[in-house]
C-alpha cells in the first residue's frame, strides 16, 4: 500500500538561491538519509516519487511551499517532520505534514 505525505516547507536565507531541480535533489537525498520507505518510479532510471507544487523563481523566499512524496509504509506525520528536518540545511524548514 502507498501513502502520500503532503508537507509544507519554507525556503529562506541563502537557500533562496537554490534552483528548483537542486531543491528536488536536496529533498531526495535528505529523505534517503532519514531512511524513509520511499516509493520509486519504475523503468530504466528509477527515482523517488516526489513532486513540488510550484517552481519558485530563483532568489525569492517563501513561507508556504507544498510538496508530496509517496511512501511505501506508514510514517507518523510528526515523525516525518522531525526526521526530515534533521537532514535539511539551514534555510529549509518543514512546517507541517499530513497524509493525503
Amino acid at each position: 500500500m502507498n501513502y502520500k505525505m503532503k508537507f509544507i516547507f519554507s525556503k529562506k536565507g541563502m537557500m533562496r538561491f537554490i534552483s528548483h531541480l537542486d531543491l528536488m535533489r536536496l529533498f531526495m537525498r535528505a529523505m534517503r538519509r532519514a531512511d524513509f520507505p520511499l516509493k520509486m518510479s519504475e523503468g530504466f532510471n528509477p527515482h523517488v516519487k516526489l513532486s513540488i507544487a510550484r517552481a519558485l523563481k530563483l532568489g525569492l523566499e517563501s513561507e508556504g511551499e507544498e510538496a508530496v512524496v509517496v511512501l511505501t509504509m506508514f510514517v507518523r506525520c510528526d515523525d516525518f517532520c522531525r526526521r526530515l528536518q534533521a537532514q535539511l540545511p539551514e534555510g529549509i524548514r518543514i512546517k507541517n505534514a499530513v497524509l493525503v
